[in-house]
């Protein structure tokens, strides 16, 4: 049976509504089919604490088996409230062990909410216990707010704390954030949300942005060192970015 590449993540790795395309919904036609499948199990509104809290990680560790690999990206939904009666889906900031215990109105429970270092932690020990590879990705950038120049990042903690954690715990991490803004580099805010983004937000890729982004992984991982999933990668093909 062939390895299995897991794709965790939140609406700007898989979406499929008003034009918008996530990047894990694409991700596959980097691959070749006859070494390694893809599976995007990314869900739009999950935050790094409600994909463990609502059981959709532990379907991911189930279904896992020892040589896979997961790709991770999460964090753009995290910033939100702890216990709000919509989503209950924010998390502590931060990368410490700080914990708050909280009424969940969603789930009518009692809940000890951590921080999004916590909860990354936590992706990585599960994937390894498991016998995976876990790959951290940093948020992939919104609309810039100016122009962009090489070498630009989207100033968001999660992507600060996203590469901290995998460093920390060595695990191997793709600067999404770095590499996708590099390929805004010379374009202004208002070019990058026309040709890349739905005209609904600032947030949501449309699919030459979904494809920017899929590229942008796929770069990340040529960058890694002793990265098997690079012998996976289907042959380099022309796309219209």
């Amino acid at each position: 049976m062939l390895p299995m590449l897991f794709i965790v993540g939140d609406s700007t790795v898989h979406n499929s509504s008003g034009g918008r395309i996530g990047w894990g919904d694409i991700l596959g036609n980097y691959f070749d089919t006859n070494k390694i499948r893809v599976e995007n199990h990314a869900l739009a509104g999950r935050s790094s604490r409600t994909f463990q809290t609502q059981g959709w990680w532990n379907l991911v560790l189930a279904a896992s088996r020892p040589g896979d690999f997961v790709l991770i990206q999460l964090g753009h939904n995290d910033g939100g409230p702890l216990d709000d009666t919509n989503r209950a889906r924010g998390s502590l900031p931060g990368i410490g062990d700080e914990t708050r215990e909280i009424y969940n109105p969603v789930t009518q429970k009692q809940e000890v909410v951590h921080t999004y270092g916590w909860y990354l932690r936590k992706y990585i020990s599960d994937a390894r216990s498991k016998g995976m590879t876990p790959v951290i990705c940093s948020p992939v950038p919104h609309v810039p707010k100016q122009a962009v120049k090489a070498g630009d990042v989207e100033p968001s903690n999660y992507v600060v704390w996203s590469g901290e954690v995998a460093t920390n715990e060595n695990a191997p991490f793709i600067h999404l954030n770095r590499i996708a803004m590099g390929r805004y580099a010379g374009m202004t805010p208002e070019q990058i949300k026309l040709k890349y983004f739905t005209p609904a937000d600032n947030t949501h890729t449309n699919p030459a942005g979904a494809e920017l982004n899929a590229a942008s992984v796929i770069e990340g991982l040529r960058g890694l060192v002793n990265c098997p999933l690079q012998n996976d990668l289907a042959l380099p093909q022309s796309r219209n970015l």
